[in-house]
């Protein structure tokens, strides 16, 4: 049984995608970097205490599988976490604003006996933000709680000038890294089926149904709201 160590919607949703059954944990593990400690280390370091935190969870359960996972802005070796508050995210984003970041994405995947890691690296370009515009994207709340202050899947979309890596690696869980160790762990990876929807009703002889269903549009002046 897999299972995904994390508290992030985000990742539930795109471990979705990759059309696999999973449980969720959710874990409290300190996200603190060491002094002196390489920022790509540190990312590497929270993924796999994340997937092991997330084991003692479920040590009982036979075939146990658990993700963990951890993604980080990085600037001028300096790593970009969560915002702390508003003030906080302003100002990470001023220092975003009109330069090329890096975004370090790790996966862990560990079993009772057998562990592995993956690692996406993605180097995202922001256009120069205004103040006012920074202060609006911090006041729709979109940065709370995310690395960097901001979300690539979100209002911050329109920041982005040039993206050389993964979409799915800055949203939060890189899907081509991950489907290969779960497939290195025997996890058969799919695609998950769409929602069906009802077939559109079929015109009978003539067109009739056709001509019926056209006969109870509005008009194209009341549709309008013309007068």
């Amino acid at each position: 049984m897999l299972h995904l160590a994390s508290q992030s919607p985000r990742r539930r949703e795109l471990l979705a995608r990759l059309g696999v059954d999973f449980g969720v944990i959710d874990v409290d593990v300190p996200e603190r970097r060491e002094p002196g400690e390489p920022p790509e280390d540190y990312v590497r370091r929270v993924a796999r205490e994340k997937a092991g935190a997330g084991l003692l969870e479920v040590v009982a359960v036979p075939g146990a599988l658990v993700l963990g996972a951890d993604t980080e802005v990085i600037l001028d070796d300096e790593v970009f976490g969560k915002p702390r508050d508003a003030a906080d995210a302003m100002a990470m984003l001023r220092r975003l604003s009109g330069r090329t970041h890096a975004v370090v994405s790790a996966v862990s995947l560990v079993s009772a006996g057998r562990e592995a890691q993956a690692v996406s690296r993605s180097r995202v370009a922001f256009a120069a933000l205004g103040e006012d515009e920074i202060a609006a994207y911090v006041a729709s709340g979109e940065p709370m709680g995310r690395a960097g202050a901001y979300a690539i899947q979100g209002g911050a979309e329109r920041f982005v000038t040039r993206l050389d890596g993964s979409f799915s690696g800055v949203m939060g869980l890189p899907l081509h890294e991950t489907a290969q160790l779960l497939r290195g762990f025997g996890v058969v990876t799919g695609f998950p089926v769409p929602p069906s929807h009802p077939s559109p009703p079929q015109a009978g002889r003539g067109g009739g149904a056709a001509r019926e269903s056209l006969g109870s549009l509005p008009s194209a002046t009341a549709a309008s709201g013309r007068e």
